[in-house]
């Protein structure tokens, strides 16, 4: 059986550098490329110290996209993941998604390029078993409890808010129903930004501070009882590895943009 070629944008990073080793690590994957602005030139086994790992790194899609790789991987930043899609989408790769901060209409232009290309796009806020059943929890819960508000930690220097896995969770619930205000938002006295963001039917609050690496908590209230729903990561990236790998095994399956590591899970 040929391997899977798999070029990897933002390979470098925390994250990519992670989800780099397990895929040299796989028997049915071989890694044609990666992306890092910083590292150009070199093989990604220099840029993270990994003996043997010889794929070339580039600086920017257009090139690392000449491997003609079977699925790209984003893993870089909200300001350029799009288009690396999108040029990801014209060469004829799939596509796996991990980079958070993209919007809904962000999506819906993706998915339009992806349907024209017949190729499949897999968007996942957060790869971590964990949050996967986090998200159908909640689905569970919101079907029953109307009131649910989201709060987002993450580190102090995460520059988008709220985080994708808060993103996700939130585009979830929506298709559930909208959390209930009992008081309405333009009622509000005093300080209504304190209420947070209104974010497709659901109160979301970010927190930046140190001593957090990603968490989220969707919590729900009912009279005299609540419910907490809570995903916590540690400093390591090892939790995403292996849900990144299944994505990028499964993505080819797939026609179109998919939101959730869910879509090629078996509940």
């Amino acid at each position: 059986m040929d391997k899977l070629k798999v070029c990897l944008a933002g390979g470098t990073g925390w994250a990519g550098s992670a989800l780099a080793r397990g895929i040299a690590e796989s028997e049915d994957m071989e890694l044609v490329a990666a992306i890092s602005r910083r590292y150009a030139g070199k093989t990604l086994g220099e840029a993270i110290g990994v003996t043997g790992l010889a794929a070339p790194v580039f600086g920017t899609a257009q090139e690392a996209l000449s491997t003609h790789p079977d699925v790209f991987v984003e893993y870089t930043r909200p300001d350029v993941a799009k288009s690396n899609v999108l040029a990801a989408l014209r060469s004829g790769a799939h596509v796996v998604i991990g980079t958070s901060g993209l919007s809904n209409e962000d999506y819906a232009e993706i998915d339009r390029a992806a349907q024209e290309a017949g190729r499949g796009v897999l968007a996942v806020g957060n790869f971590a078993l964990t949050v996967v059943l986090l998200q159908k929890f909640a689905e569970m819960a919101a079907r029953y409890i109307p009131h649910w508000e989201i709060i987002d930690y993450a580190h102090a220097d995460k520059r988008d808010a709220p985080s994708g896995t808060a993103r996700e969770l939130a585009n979830r619930l929506s298709r559930v129903q909208e959390s209930k205000l009992d008081v309405p938002l333009e009622e509000t006295e005093g300080v209504p930004e304190t209420r947070g963001a209104r974010l497709q039917g659901t109160q979301v609050h970010s927190l930046r501070l140190p001593g957090y690496t990603i968490s989220v908590d969707v919590i729900f209230g009912m009279p005299g009882q609540k419910l907490i729903l809570r995903h916590e990561s540690g400093e390591s990236a090892e939790p995403y590895v292996s849900g990144a790998l299944l994505a990028i095994r499964e993505v080819s399956n797939l026609v179109g943009l998919h939101r959730g590591l869910d879509s090629v899970m078996k509940f």
